[in-house]
């Protein structure tokens, strides 16, 4: 029976950060992973497939910048999805490769199987008809989660779909439902509205991604709108089933989605695609085993160290829960392998970044308005838009947008938000003056290359201190 200083369930960002990590402490690591590729759902089906589709439907679209849309659907018809898809192999393969020539480089054993608990300590690896156990002094959970899949939708991975089916698509619909206004739900949803297709948006909530500042989703359903996406907020889906579709429907097999709200009104389309929510893939971990349970939802719950009720168990990535992101998940997987082998590891949850890959993208830093608000905190904003700025001309970006908040009285940075080309890159500039506790003078006294994107901290810092100031 082998025997390990740490044993990983799951190859995904989490697994795969945790599992480099104490091999190069020193440790003896191995990665169990169920399926015959590494990676998880992140390289498989997820946030690489997602972005590398996103850039090739922009790529194709040739107007990458801003919101970009075929005046005529025929052609966008004929630039068949499944051709789309195959743009992001090439990636999705090299991205498997890299972890695996991580892993044997730092000397990680890989095994294929099914992962179970036989006891806290004993993990039965299934393969078909193969089985091996293994022991470890220290175990990682990094399982992930799946789609959600509520009794009573019958899903057939065409009609009605999960974020799981839809980059393996054969076929362009005309039309789309997408039930869920969260950050799957709104990427795909903005993505295959580039596209040409004629989508509608259903979320319960009042507007989309209720986590991020408000004055940021509110220009992301104004353009989403603009592009001519039909957005139903505080609307939920009571029933959703697929129908045969009426003669003049242009769909492939005749059949067609339909959801109905609890408003009484009912939505048809060529396809439905199901966004709400993720369940964590521990059902056939045997949990009890170890003394662990899971909530509900299959999350698992941790300390702030990452550790189960069992302290040499660990879980981490999206089977903890919010935020559920790669970037996240990564770093939970480091600081996890840091503390069960008593590395120091500075932990900086409160600088988290978050992106949102929708046409166009979203980050943000730090707090929000309506936290500072909650909070009682006294805070003023400066504002920096695309279109005053020579790069964003340049680019043709009319719509972006970069605020900064800012203290009233200390005039710490509290908070950076932007949506528009290049979010997700410029996020980081304001995550690092964050780290630094900076001021907005440092913006203010600092130059940047002209003309640049980055040119916007300047410039929103300029519009804060004249606020600051009362002028």
């Amino acid at each position: 029976m082998a025997h390990y200083d740490l044993l990983v369930i799951g190859s995904g960002p989490a697994g795969y950060k945790a599992a480099i990590q104490a091999a190069k402490l020193g440790r003896r690591v191995c990665v169990v992973e169920k399926e015959r590729v590494v990676g998880g759902a992140a390289i498989n089906t997820g946030t690489i497939p997602s972005k590398a589709l996103r850039e090739a439907i922009l790529t194709l679209a040739e107007r990458p910048v801003v919101m970009p849309r075929f005046d005529d659907f025929t052609a966008a018809r004929n630039a068949v999805f499944s051709n789309l898809r195959g743009c992001c192999s090439k990636i999705i393969a090299s991205e498997v490769n890299i972890v695996r020539e991580h892993f044997a480089r730092n000397g990680v054993d890989l095994r294929e199987g099914c992962a179970r608990f036989v006891d806290d300590k004993t993990i039965d690896v299934g393969c078909q008809d193969s089985h091996v156990k293994l022991t470890a002094d220290k175990v990682v959970i990094a399982v992930g989660t799946t789609p959600a899949r509520p009794e009573g939708v019958a899903f057939d991975d065409r009609t009605i779909i999960t974020s799981d089916e839809i980059v393996d698509l054969q076929f362009l619909p005309h039309s789309m439902i997408v039930v869920g206004g969260g950050v799957i739900g709104t990427e795909y949803a903005s993505m295959l509205s580039a596209l040409g297709v004629k989508v509608t948006l259903i979320e319960g909530r009042d507007r989309l991604l209720d986590f991020v500042d408000s004055e940021i989703t509110e220009a992301l359903q104004y353009h989403l709108r603009q592009n001519g996406m039909t957005l139903r907020l505080g609307e939920k889906v009571t029933r959703i089933e697929a129908i045969d579709a009426p003669p003049a429907a242009r769909t492939a097999d005749n059949r067609m989605a339909q959801a109905t709200l609890d408003s009484g009104k009912t939505l048809r389309a060529d396809c439905l695609l199901y966004a709400i929510g993720r369940q964590g893939a521990t059902d056939a971990l045997d949990l009890q085993n170890a003394g662990l349970s899971a909530d509900n939802r299959g999350r698992i719950k941790v300390n702030d160290n990452y550790q189960t009720e069992a302290s040499h168990i660990y879980a981490v990535g999206d089977v903890i829960g919010f935020p559920a992101l790669a970037s996240t998940s990564m770093e939970q997987g480091r600081q996890a392998a840091c503390h069960m082998f008593g590395e120091s590891c500075h932990k900086m949850d409160e600088l988290l970044p978050y992106g949102i890959y929708a046409v166009p993208e979203i980050s943000m830093v730090g707090w929000t308005e309506q936290r500072l608000t909650d909070e009682g905190i006294p805070y003023e904003s400066g504002i920096a838009q695309y279109k005053e700025i020579a790069r964003g001309q340049l680019l043709g970006d009319e719509i972006g947008m970069l605020k900064i908040l800012v203290h009233q009285e200390s005039r710490h940075i509290l908070g950076v938000h932007a949506i528009g080309t290049g979010a997700t890159e410029l996020i980081h500039i304001g995550q690092t003056a964050l780290a630094f506790h900076a001021t907005i003078d440092y913006f203010v006294d600092t130059v940047f290359n002209y003309p640049t994107l980055a040119e916007c901290y300047k410039v929103a810092a300029y519009n804060a201190v004249n606020k600051l100031l009362g002028v």
